[in-house]
């Protein structure tokens, strides 16, 4: 699948992504490469506009 040049349709494949994490046939931690607390949110986004970080993963 690929989107280039607009927008995912990530609602769209949501539902079927999640059951697959549920019964554990893909492990969606593969994708961050940069853990925060939610508090450190901005940091986050930051990270990712400086390409310091692909995804990132906010944390309780």
């Amino acid at each position: 699948m690929c989107t280039c040049g607009g927008p995912a349709p990530v609602r769209r494949f949501l539902p079927e992504l999640i059951e697959l994490i549920i019964n554990g046939q893909i492990d969606p931690g593969e994708v961050f490469d940069l853990t925060l607390p939610l508090e450190q949110a901005a940091e986050g986004y930051k990270a990712m506009d400086e390409r310091r970080a692909t995804k990132v993963l906010l944390t309780l």
